[in-house]
């Protein structure tokens, strides 16, 4: 410890010599014989030897003066010397009530010594500044003591022979408990391993859906059947998100975005292939350390059993039991799991609130962690985890370039599919926009992948019939027309059947039922479907229905589920139509998992049917059932005109929609909505964001026109949602009818992918663009090549080495580069028009670029290399500096008189009085970031009068005595953490 830090600069000449006086001598030695040296048994006045009361005050007194003499700022009012040194005396002497050792007040240190020493001494009685000098004298004596002690020889044996015992009693508990207990750590890591290449098996492959291929060749490997699609996320669910715009990013890097992710999707959007996605991407990682744990709901809670405690994540995988005692808690504990929690929507809804307490004792018990949840859109209200902190993203319909990437995917993954069939279909997909529309996510690509093969071009139109023509596919032509020896059992014997299966399911609010159930309802079944028993009885039915049919999987051995959620919908909406249940389901309208059995319902039904449902629903009154039943609409080939209008003019009693959640509801019941939204030339502005968001979730092409007549809107929250809608259609025409022609510059336009930046072509005026992600430098340059642009955000863009495209942007005012880590030229920087720069990045020749933008207003910089003021343009144009560099010299740094805001980097300490001057020059300087340890000089040596807010990089107590000072040098500054500044 400096002794200059105490405020109190005395030489250690003046100070040593009083302090000796204090201790009698000792003889050489440990001490071992006699009892332990306490500091208490060896002051000089104990037992009547040495230093009596008067010798101690005038040691006391000594000390007082020699301070008092010491140079700089008195630190004593005249006339109050006395009672100091009384007090000091009266502090010293209770160095003989102390029952510490001399090694344990070593280890202590002066600070904490000190504070124990005046603890065990009586209040000194004195004025504020008499007390502090009193404090600062006792700290100073407290440092030479301790000081003193070291040199004892009693101390230096006494010290040996402590350690020695601590070292020996250490090792013998160490062995001990090596006895006890087997390395953990080998154990746990042999273990992991094993785990991780177990998940990157178990989740490393899909089924190739509609095609028969031999058993080595039925498996698609995930690398090659995964699209990347993205997500969106609402307003407030990210900070630094526009207001009132909505953002998006590619659904696999999502956890990188944020720890806990509540994801919502259709039926059929890729939840579950994302979660596979994710958990073999982190397996087929393990020097990162994180540890991903797949948890299916429906499978954990299929007989409504608690869920699960970290110790039985593995339960039902062939690891269970095999691993160390206690390593899923570890694992937990130290932040590296990844847990992956899938369907929420797939346990009844009474049950899931019992779900999200599980979470949020997980979530206490073991913070750290990151955390995906999927649902279905409507199974849980908006802030369903928003107390555990968890962010809300929707997975969006395949975009036509996803759509167009599943498709040859598929076809060079089936190995049997003639090469023109691919070529065919994707013709098709963009010809016939009714096909289009029903390609919005994974399950449905799959289906008309399969069904184009299977039916060698031909393709059903709507979405009963591709549902009929799938399981027709599945269920009888497929084996049929194979030539398989099997028997002869038509289509709907089987459906009869499957269909009692998934009506139990969707009564009883499940996915997943035991493998007893399925064969006990087959049993009843089967007295009243005889023409099935030509394959048995119920356990031979049912094995058929598994192994065959493609429509029912095992999750486990002794459970069964369709193989979507979607069949199961369809079935179960033939089953209540046969019983007669119209009833009951328009009495299910208020519950979102019989949602679909509705819509399925109307379609399959016959007219008689459709008007009842449908007229139940209007009946009903709510808000939902109405919706639903003007949903159920498009679904109802034949309806009496009066219903349809009477169902039509219901829905127009719901707009103009209340709030967001309630026009996306409204949206997502189909493009037959657009012509009940508000005509966007007489809109108010909140008729308008209600509008747009409505027709975002339509998902239909014809939603662009419709889009496009609000591009001249002079509200900045209906242009920021315009903005956002951009990856939810076709990317080109989007761009062409709405993008580029917004009254307002779009200075918030991401692109995450090459077709974006392919889009782009001409601008009223320069846009604001973010790229980022997998975006190429190839894309990335030809759109500088044809659009001006005035701002750029370059983010993680891992294979751009230079920036030569920048060249020629005469536009460009604000330049953001952060995680371009190839980055190693970056020339192109030279004489932009740069008026903000905010860069993160390591590259020779960068400060020289620098100094080359005399129109620089803000700089924010983080290097690991020195930099200077001379890097910066002369004049006074700048007037924010934020650095996070190795170093920073000031020379220069007062010329730029404008300079508002400063901050130095943690890491800046002055070289001399010249940085200060330098400092001193910022006439106009309002905010000012710096280490608190350089407030000491900083509260002498400069002079700032405009100084506003100090902020300081730590957030511990200040010296004594400093805080007074800074406040009496800037009494109108307002000192703050800096990080509870940015936290804020």
């Amino acid at each position: 410890m400096d002794v200059s830090v105490l405020g109190i600069r005395l030489a250690s000449g003046v100070v040593t010599p009083l302090v000796r006086k204090l201790f009698r001598h000792e003889e050489a030695g440990a001490g071992l014989v006699d009892r332990p040296h306490r500091i208490s048994s060896y002051v000089a006045w104990r037992e009547k030897r040495g230093l009596d009361a008067a010798d101690l005050r005038g040691l006391a007194d000594h000390l007082v003066e020699e301070a008092l003499r010491a140079p700089g700022e008195r630190p004593l009012p005249p006339g109050e010397e006395a009672g100091v040194a009384a007090a000091l005396a009266a502090t010293l002497y209770a160095l003989g009530d102390l029952t510490l050792s001399d090694v344990e007040a070593v280890r202590l240190g002066p600070r904490a010594f000190a504070r124990q020493l005046r603890a065990a001494a009586p209040h000194p009685g004195l004025s504020r500044d008499a007390e502090l000098f009193h404090s600062r004298l006792v700290d100073l004596a407290c440092l030479h003591i301790l000081n003193f002690f070291t040199q004892r020889s009693t101390f230096v044996a006494s010290t040996l022979v402590e350690q020695s015992r601590l070292h020996a009693e250490t090792i013998t508990k160490v062995d001990e408990l090596l006895t006890r207990v087997p390395r953990q750590d080998g154990r746990d890591s042999a273990f992991e391993a094993r785990y991780l290449h177990y998940l990157a098996r178990r989740h490393g492959s899909l089924t190739i859906f509609g095609l028969d291929l031999a058993p080595e060749s039925s498996r698609w490997p995930l690398d090659a059947a995964y699209v990347s699609l993205e997500v969106t996320a609402a307003p407030g669910d990210r900070a630094e998100a526009p207001p009132a715009a909505p953002y998006s990013l590619p659904a696999d890097r999502l956890l990188d975005e944020h720890p806990r992710v509540l994801l919502r999707g259709e039926a059929g959007s890729g939840k579950t292939t994302l979660i596979q996605w994710l958990a073999v991407s982190a397996a087929r990682d393990p020097g990162a350390g994180t540890v991903p744990f797949v948890l299916p709901l429906r499978t954990l809670t299929r007989h409504g059993e608690r869920l699960p405690a970290p110790r039985d994540f593995l339960a039902g995988s062939p690891l269970a039991g095999e691993a160390p005692d206690g390593w899923e808690g570890r694992v937990l504990r130290d932040g590296r799991a990844l847990l992956l929690v899938d369907g929420i929507d797939e346990i009844p809804a009474a049950e899931r609130d019992r779900a999200r307490d599980w979470l949020a004792d997980l979530i206490a018990a073991c913070p750290g962690n990151r955390w995906l949840v999927t649902s279905r859109p409507s199974a849980v209200r908006a802030d369903w985890l928003a107390a555990v902190d968890f962010s809300e993203v929707t997975l969006t319909p395949m975009t036509r370039a996803n759509v167009r990437a599943f498709i040859e995917r598929w076809h060079s993954a089936a190995d049997h599919v003639p090469p023109e069939y691919r070529e065919q279909l994707l013709d098709a997909v963009a010809r016939k926009s009714d096909l289009a529309r029903l390609a919005t996510n994974p399950l449905l690509c799959g289906m008309i992948c399969a069904l184009h093969r299977e039916r060698r071009g031909f393709l059903p139109t709507g979405r009963k019939e591709l549902y009929a023509a799938a399981l027709s596919m599945l269920l009888h032509r497929r084996d049929r027309e194979r030539d398989l020896r099997l028997p002869d059992l038509a289509e709907e014997p089987q459906l009869q059947l499957l269909q009692r299966l998934a009506y139990w399911l969707i009564r009883n609010g499940r996915t997943e039922m035991d493998r007893s159930r399925a064969e006990s309802l087959i049993a009843d079944a089967l007295p009243a479907v005889p023409a099935a028993r030509v394959l048995g009885d119920a356990p031979e039915v049912f094995a058929h229905f598994l192994e065959r049919t493609g429509l029912l999987r095992a999750p486990t051995e002794d459970t069964v589920e369709f193989v979507h959620r979607t069949f199961q919908d369809f079935l179960g909406a033939r089953a209540a139509l046969d019983e007669g249940g119209l009833g009951e389901l328009t009495g299910h309208a208020e519950d979102d998992q019989w949602e679909d059995v509705i819509r399925m319902a109307v379609a399959q039904g016959r007219p008689r049917e459709r008007t009842e449902i449908i007229r139940g629903l209007l009946d009903r009154g709510p808000d939902r059932s109405v919706l639903l039943a003007y949903a159920c609409l498009q679904y109802a080939a034949e309806l009496t005109p009066a219903l349809r209008a009477e169902a039509e003019a219901a829905v127009r009693h719901l707009l103009p929609p209340r709030s967001i959640d309630h026009a996306q509801e409204l949206g997502r019941t189909g493009p037959l909505v657009l012509e009940l939204l508000a005509d966007p030339a007489e809109a108010s502005e909140e008729e308008a964001l209600m509008a747009v968001a409505a027709a975002g979730e339509t998902l239909s092409d014809l939603a662009v026109p419709y889009l496009a007549g609000f591009r001249d809107t002079r509200s900045p929250a209906v242009h920021h949602a315009l903005v956002s809608l951009w990856g939810r259609f076709d990317a080109r025409e989007y761009a062409r009818e709405v993008i580029e022609h917004l009254r307002h510059d779009p200075h918030a336009l991401q692109i995450l992918r090459d077709g974006q930046a392919d889009a782009l072509h001409a601008f009223t005026r320069p846009p604001g663009l973010i790229v980022r992600g997998a975006v190429s430098v190839r894309a990335l340059s030809a759109l500088c090549s044809r659009v001006q642009v005035v701002s750029l955000s370059l983010l993680a863009l891992e294979e751009l080495t230079d920036l030569g495209f920048l060249r020629g942007q005469e536009a460009l005012e604000v330049l953001e580069v952060n995680r371009c880590h190839g980055l190693t030229d970056v020339t192109a920087l030279h004489g932009l028009p740069l008026r903000v720069a905010r860069l993160s990045m390591s590259v020779p020749g960068l400060h020289e670029a620098i100094a080359s933008w005399p129109r620089l207003r803000s700089l924010e910089l983080s290097s690991p290399h020195p930099w200077s003021a001379r890097d910066l343009a002369p004049g006074p144009e700048l007037e924010s500096l934020i650095l996070n560099t190795a170093s920073v010299r000031m020379e220069g740094l007062g010329r730029h008189t404008g300079l508002r805001i400063l901050n130095l980097g943690h890491g800046w300490r002055p070289t001399g009085p010249a940085d200060w001057a330098e400092l001193s020059r910022l006439e106009r300087l309002e905010e000012l970031a710096v280490s608190d340890e350089v407030l000491a000089g900083l509260v002498e040596h400069l002079r700032l009068p405009s100084l506003r807010t100090l902020r300081l990089y730590e957030d511990e107590p200040m010296a004594p005595g400093l805080e007074e000072r800074l406040a009496r040098r800037f009494p109108e500054t307002e000192v703050e953490s800096f990080y509870t500044a940015y936290e804020q």
